[in-house]
């Protein structure tokens, strides 16, 4: 089953196209790889699927099975996250807001997905520890536990190990392997193609490409 579906899309920012005549299918059980150099608009593609960005040409087409605002987003990490100040719990329980509709309050089942997702990930014992005091490491898996919470059938992220030692890298593939292996769809932007001819079902390569439009 084809979740999206992207037909002749151009992607890019203001007049400039960084990419263009995209065709993509993904499809349900997907593991989809967004690989490239840095500037072939690999983030770009990503925040155009996620309705961040308007396309510059082109349509994208969503299933009616999946649920856009149910869509989980892993993005890059930066400086302002590394030092948020909340604990791991507040942080993780944020990624139900797009649950919440008119309730002004998370519901006990909200607080269940995040006591579940970060028992999957190994972090419950650090709930109530503070965002800014962990490790990188730790602090990535407590962003993919909040991005859990808002997915229910999709994944997507940008660069998830950027930065990280072997050791936490392979740790976070094993984690996201799992978490596909259970049913998740995943789309994942990477520099890591020995990592791509290993995990992906699918890869996109993505070449320089820049053109007014």
């Amino acid at each position: 089953m084809t979740l999206i579906e992207c037909d002749n899309l151009t992607i890019g920012y203001g007049s400039t196209a960084v990419q263009t005549g995209l065709n993509i299918k993904i499809d349900k059980g997907d593991y989809y790889f967004i690989v490239g150099e840095n500037g072939t608009g690999k983030s770009t593609l990503m925040r155009t699927i996620l309705g961040f960005e308007k396309p510059l040409g082109g349509t994208i087409t969503f299933s009616s099975e999946l649920n856009k605002n149910a869509i989980g987003y892993l993005p890059q990490t930066n400086t302002a996250m590394k030092d948020f100040p909340a604990t791991v719990e507040e942080i993780v329980l944020s990624g139900r807001q797009g649950h919440l509709g008119w309730m002004p309050f998370y519901s006990k089942a909200d607080k269940k997905a995040a006591e579940d997702n970060m028992a999957r990930l190994d972090i419950l014992s650090m709930r109530h520890k503070s965002f800014c005091e962990l490790s990188g490491g730790q602090q990535q898996r407590v962003l993919l536990a909040r991005a859990l919470c808002a997915a229910q059938s999709m994944l997507l992220m940008d660069e998830p190990v950027k930065g990280f030692d072997p050791k936490i890298t392979q740790q976070m593939y094993d984690d996201i392997e799992s978490l596909h292996r259970s049913g998740m769809t995943v789309i994942m932007i990477s520099h890591d193609l020995a990592a791509a001819h290993r995990y992906a079902t699918k890869t996109l390569q993505l070449k320089r490409e820049r053109r007014t439009v």
